[in-house]
């Protein structure tokens, strides 16, 4: 049974389209709604037993703007799937899979991190979902298309964070 066919028996009775792939994956997009449910049904039901990747793709200006995109990956069968779901508005939300596959966190995170995708139910050893690779009082997400091409002025930045850090310090230490 091709890939194909077992990621469509799996995903019987959800909406589903079949988009190109360059590299010959099968790829396919599925309502945003509809995500986690059809990243159970692919990992129980297809064999995908690993998730190699969470990312997104900013549209901008188009509306939905984010493409967000799972790929995974069945070792018994030796074969991937790419599965994708488009998210729009202010605070563009899609359910969590870090439950499903636990490797996913750090993806997740990264995604939020870089594009500002919630991803709703996440949960990490923090509790919540947290930014990765910026720091956590950084307000832009550096990936989006509407992010400055020649960047955020970076004094006005750190007198911004070195303000927060010492007003946080000041009241942590208030009642010493």
């Amino acid at each position: 049974m091709s890939t194909l066919e077992r990621a469509r028996a799996a995903l019987a009775g959800l909406e589903l389209q079949e988009l190109p792939a360059r590299d010959g994956t099968v790829f396919l997009q599925v309502a945003a709604a509809d995500v986690r449910e059809a990243c159970r049904r692919l990992r129980d039901a297809a064999g995908f037993e690993s998730n190699t990747f969470v990312t997104a793709i900013d549209r901008y200006p188009a509306e939905p703007r984010f493409q967000v995109c799972y790929q995974l990956l069945s070792v018994q069968h030796n074969d991937r799937l790419r599965l994708c779901a488009w998210i729009g508005g202010e605070r563009p939300r899609i359910d969590t899979v870090a439950d499903l596959w636990p490797g996913a966190q750090y993806a997740e995170r990264e995604c939020y991190d870089m594009f500002g995708i919630q991803f709703l139910g996440h949960q990490s050893e923090a509790g919540e979902l947290k930014r990765l690779l910026m720091p956590e009082d950084y307000d832009h997400f550096p990936l989006r298309k509407d992010f400055p091409h020649q960047g955020i002025e970076p004094d006005k930045l750190y007198n911004e964070w070195f303000q927060r850090r010492f007003q946080r310090h000041e009241r942590e230490h208030a009642d010493v």
